[in-house]
């Protein structure tokens, strides 16, 4: 599968496509795909976050907020889950188009070329396989790219496997790049408006508790995904946080790699949430997310409850495998 995808992919005008407020995960795959598998270009029609626009500047890459689909022979999309991702305005993708993910399988994809494989922490490692199976050189930069995806998706290793780092070390090898490289590729200060926000998602927060596990949610403007960390630092072990635009809602979660172990799956959490409400939702075990039209607050109240469910049964289950 990793070798027919590349093939597909080769000498044929891509547009790369990345989900909305896309991620240094998302962005380092879109541009490992673009500079191994030229002609493409990338297009990230929802944005794309702080630190993925921070290593795109670094590497030189440009992005596309638009693009005419009749300039393409193909579209490609990677680490995206389903195409209500991609935002409003996005054109649907034509059938056949190509899609490269890690996340669970939502069934939207239909009529698609995938290629997913949902065990793997980032989506960059699926691309580096596809890379090395098809014999593709990796020039430097685009092993910075990788490293960039790697390094954020395992939220700097805490949410690594045995994989993961075994490819981390093979492309600092190949790139010949320092370790204090790759690590310094994603740091960047919090700007004022970022620390802000993340203050008043504090303020704002609200939690529950089960035995000794601790739920909070919290409702903010913007960088969900900064606030959800900050609250775990302040002592939570799963976080929602939501921000309002008009009719729209959008949530980020995080969850401790130790509620991970209990028993706690973000995505899981959150897909079934968006199937019961007509949203988006879906991720990995300890880093989720979901959009869609709605109100947030009731949203944020449905990922309470049913994450509290999760917890009582962790507790029953933990209770009773310790009874003699």
């Amino acid at each position: 599968m990793l070798r027919e995808t590349g093939e597909m992919l080769k000498d044929r005008k891509k547009i790369i496509l990345v989900h909305g407020n896309a991620d240094m995960d998302a962005v380092g795959s879109a541009y490992a795909v673009c500079r191994l598998f030229p002609p493409a270009d990338i297009c990230a029609p929802g944005g794309v976050d702080r630190v993925a626009k921070m290593v795109a500047e670094k590497l030189g890459a440009d992005i596309l907020d638009e693009y005419d689909p009749s300039d393409y022979e193909l579209a490609v999309a990677v680490d995206t889950s389903s195409p209500e991702q991609f935002g409003p305005g996005c054109a649907s993708l034509p059938e056949g188009s190509v899609v490269i993910d890690h996340h669970i399988p939502t069934g939207k994809w239909t009529g698609m070329h995938i290629l997913c494989d949902d065990t793997r922490v980032s989506c960059v490692e699926i691309v580096l396989d596809m890379a090395r199976e098809c014999g593709v050189p990796i020039p430097r930069d685009v092993c910075m790219a990788l490293l960039g995806g790697m390094l954020t998706d395992s939220g700097h290793f805490q949410f690594a496997d045995p994989r993961l780092l075994r490819a981390f070390a093979d492309v600092l090898e190949i790139g010949g790049v320092q370790m204090d490289e790759a690590m310094d590729l994603t740091r960047a200060p919090m700007s004022m408006s970022e620390r802000v926000a993340v203050m008043k998602a504090i303020e704002r927060s609200k939690f529950d508790r089960v035995g000794d596990m601790i739920v909070a949610t919290s409702c903010g403007g913007s960088f969900e995904a900064s606030s959800c960390r900050a609250i775990m630092s302040a002592g939570a072990d799963v976080v929602f946080v939501g921000s309002q635009r008009e009719d729209c809602f959008r949530l980020s979660a995080r969850a401790t790699q130790e509620m991970v172990r209990r028993g706690i799956h973000l995505g899981d959490i959150l897909k079934d949430i968006g199937a019961e409400t007509m949203s988006d939702g879906g991720g990995h075990g300890g880093a989720a997310g979901i959009s869609g039209t709605g109100d947030v607050e009731a949203m944020l109240h449905m990922c309470m409850r049913r994450t509290m469910d999760e917890m009582r049964r962790i507790k029953a289950s933990m209770q009773s495998s310790d009874l003699p």
